[in-house]
């Protein structure tokens, strides 16, 4: 329990101050956003980075900019990479993955995609069962589930 002057004399610092405490005494971590789009056929878009170990296939995504939202950061991403705009996008879920965060969306896609990006090589779309054997186990995990809860919403099953 934090003694009730402790709260006051924080409260009474400087922003600036409190943010040096608070960054000097936590871990430091990275943000990623990636996002899971699909398309009418029931297929997810999967990007051949160039810098993924092992298999290059994953989720579109990447690093936020300082000071930006995670929702302007995977528009930002998507466009620079692909040249999709999103839409119906909706944050699925955020994890930690040692000192990094990952924060997930959900989303659909228009426009011609078109690889705008040396990091990526290539662009893929896929069924559920399809994956690229060899990509990160999460991600497909990951994408595997909202396959699957989506054939079950279009089908009517609960």
């Amino acid at each position: 329990m934090i003694p009730n002057w402790a709260a006051v004399v924080w409260k009474k610092m400087p922003w600036w101050l409190r943010r040096t405490i608070v960054r000097a005494t936590q871990a430091s971590f990275t943000v990623s956003t990636a996002t899971i789009i699909t398309n009418e056929k029931g297929e997810v878009l999967l990007l051949d980075h160039v810098i993924r170990p092992s298999s290059g296939w994953g989720l579109p995504g990447g690093f936020l900019d300082h000071g930006e939202q995670p929702e302007q950061g995977i528009r930002r991403e998507l466009r620079e990479e692909t040249g999709l705009e999103l839409f119906d996008l909706k944050m699925f879920r955020a994890r930690t993955l040692g000192s990094h965060v990952e924060i997930l969306f959900r989303a659909s896609a228009n426009g011609v995609l078109d690889i705008g990006s040396d990091e990526i090589k290539g662009f893929g779309w896929f069924r559920s069962g399809e994956l690229p054997a060899n990509m990160n186990q999460g991600q497909m995990y990951l994408i595997e589930t909202v396959l699957e809860a989506e054939f079950e919403k279009n089908n009517g099953a609960d």
